[in-house]
Order: C-alpha cells, then structure tokens, then sequence
C-alpha cells in the first residue's frame, strides 16, 4: 500500500487557506502594501476548492474524477469569488452534463487555461510526497475535471511537484530545477525556467514583471512567480506570503498557491498561530483524518 503523508497534506491545506485568505483584499491592487487587517479572514474559491479535493483523496486515496467533479458542483458557493468559466461549468455539471463535455466546451472548445487546477493542488502533492512521479500524474486528473487546456493541467502538475518535493525536504536552492525536470514543453515550463535566472533576494515586484502575477488568471501568468516565491521562501512562510502581496495581482491565488507549497515544508508551525486564527473557519463539511 502507498504511504500518504496526511500531516504534510494538512499543513499545506492550513498554509494555501491561511494565504488564500490573507490575500484575498489585496487582489488586482496597485502598489499594495502589505499589513495585516483584523480577522477573521474570509477564503474564497481557492480553499473551497482545495479543501474539496483533500477531502476526496481522505475518502479515495486517490482522484477519481468523476466523484471529484460532482463534489465540486455540489459544493461550490457563489459568493467565494469563481470566475465565469469556473460557474457555468459547475452549474453546468450540476445539472448533468458529463464533466468531460463541460470542461472541454469551455473557452470554444479550448478549455480553460485558467490558474484555478493549480491554485487547489498543493494539497495533494503533499498528500502524496512519498512519490511525486505518483503526485505529478494525480494532479493530471485533479486538472483535467475543469481545466482541459495543457497549460492549465502544466500549471497544476508543476504545483503539485513543488509541494511534494518541498514535503520531502529538498535542497531549497533546487526546487525549481526538480519540478522542471518533471514537466513537459509549455509555456508554465518556461516560465519556471526563467524564474531559475531569478536571483531570490530580487525585489517581487521587479520579478513578477518578468514572470507575470496572475493578472490575467492563466496558469502561466501565475505558477512561475509563485514558485519562484517558494522556493526562495521555503522556511518562511510569512516573507513567502509578503512577497505575493508586494507583486500584486491575483493575490489570493499567488499567496495560496505559495503559502500551500511552504506549508507542506514547514508544517503548521511555519505559519504565525495568530494567521490561523484569524482566517475564518474552514467549511462545515470538511473533516480531517
């Protein structure tokens, strides 16, 4: 049977929901400064999401996709902040289409590229740390339930690796380089290869002018800078979590995205224990193992 790492996989649930929710104000902000606001902190979509997809993999020990697009349609609020593609596929999987035919239709047929698989993933590359070739290919199926484009399954596939190499305790300085030698040619691989040449004391903001800072929601406007802040962050979570903030942007997904990726490293004492106070409870129906 295939060890799990359940703890790593919880941490980064805290470290993504913490970020996630920490971030949300400062979204598509101009020059944000960073400080911290009374709680409680309210997640978006990016913890529902993920906290869906943990709870799956308690249940299933692993994706099984059709169960897994059916609790995303059941479970998803309206008011946590999905994007437009993210609510006609679910309303549209909650009425009965087939996952397949919803996710393929979106954005003429295309799918969508969109940095939702990614923002959720973290998660399940701690779940399963012990093999990340394992992790790599579970992430394919967590993707392709709403993202059919290839980058939008790249993006979530290049997060994946990062958090179960990071549960793992790699070498910080490598990180980047391991979850390179993983991916396939897209535009997310690129992007991650030139956030390599990024030194990790160059200030956010300059590197997410040249990586990108989710402004336009895509995988690859998103995962490079997050996993550039990472990997420089690896054990702190709370410089992690600035330096998303400092980019601008989509904030929320940067800081989840990151701060989940950290978690996993770090565990819950990475991350200030007045954070995870003041973030906002997680859902009702999530249980932990």
């Amino acid at each position: 049977m295939l060890a799990v790492n359940r703890d790593a996989a919880a941490a980064s649930l805290t470290g993504l929901s913490v970020g996630d929710a920490l971030g949300a104000p400062y979204e598509m902000q101009q020059d944000p400064v960073f400080a911290l606001r009374p709680g409680p902190w309210r997640w978006t979509d990016d913890t529902e999401m993920a906290c869906t997809l943990l709870q799956a993999l308690h249940r299933d020990g692993e994706v099984d996709q059709g169960q897994l697009a059916l609790a995303f349609a059941r479970r998803w609020s309206a008011d946590r902040g999905y994007g437009r593609g993210a609510r006609t596929l679910l309303t549209s999987i909650a009425d009965g289409v087939p996952w397949r035919s919803a996710a393929g239709a979106l954005f003429s047929g295309r799918g969508s590229a969109g940095n939702g698989a990614a923002m959720r993933v973290a998660p399940l590359g701690a779940f399963f740390s012990a093999d990340p070739d394992l992790a790599a290919r579970q992430a394919v199926l967590s993707a392709e339930v709403t993202h059919r484009h290839p980058e939008g399954v790249a993006g979530a596939v290049a997060v994946a690796l990062a958090a179960a190499y990071a549960a793992a305790d790699p070498s910080p300085t490598g990180l980047l380089r391991l979850v390179l030698h993983h991916l396939p040619p897209s535009d997310v691989r690129d992007g991650i290869g030139r956030a390599t040449r990024i030194a990790p004391e160059t200030d956010p903001r300059a590197a997410a002018a040249e990586l990108g800072n989710g402004s336009h929601a895509l995988a690859q406007d998103t995962v490079p800078f997050a996993l550039w802040v990472a990997a420089g962050h690896l054990e702190d979570y709370p410089k992690a979590l600035e330096a998303c903030v400092l980019a601008g942007g989509d904030v929320d997904t940067l800081c989840a995205i990151a701060g989940g990726i950290v978690a996993a490293r770090t565990g819950t004492g990475g991350i200030p224990a007045e954070w995870i106070v003041a973030r906002e409870p997680l859902p009702d129906w999530f249980q932990s193992p």
